[in-house]
């Protein structure tokens, strides 16, 4: 069985940092990717951003500029730095890995933006 657990959430003013890190464990095998997802109140569930173990990076035009996903291979953990943040990022954020044995999702982290 394979756990996703992710941590770093919280409430934060406008323009302020967030770290969200994302650990993978038990029978994993191998990593193809990583990525994270966020759903806001009353919207679909949406691609943040996505990065291969090679290191290929895709981000929503949203984000780009403002978040970095970055993958520790041997550690099966990836983080999302997140920096300049806005109220309209508020969401639940979903760490998501594509193995070998499959797709698997974490049971999120709240993050707030407000003044």
């Amino acid at each position: 069985q394979v756990q996703l657990v992710e941590s770093g959430g919280g409430l934060v003013q406008p323009g302020e940092s967030l770290r969200l890190s994302c650990a993978a464990s038990g029978n994993i095998f191998r990593i193809y990717s990583m990525a994270w997802y966020r759903q806001a109140p009353g919207r679909q569930r949406e691609l943040v951003a996505h990065i291969a173990t090679g290191g290929a990076t895709i981000y929503a035009n949203s984000v780009r500029g403002r978040f970095t996903i970055s993958i520790d291979n041997p550690k099966s953990t990836t983080y999302l730095q997140m920096s300049s943040l806005k109220p309209e990022d508020t969401a639940v954020y979903y760490c998501n890995m594509l193995s070998s044995t499959g797709t698997h999702w974490g049971q999120g982290t709240q993050v707030a933006v407000s003044s």
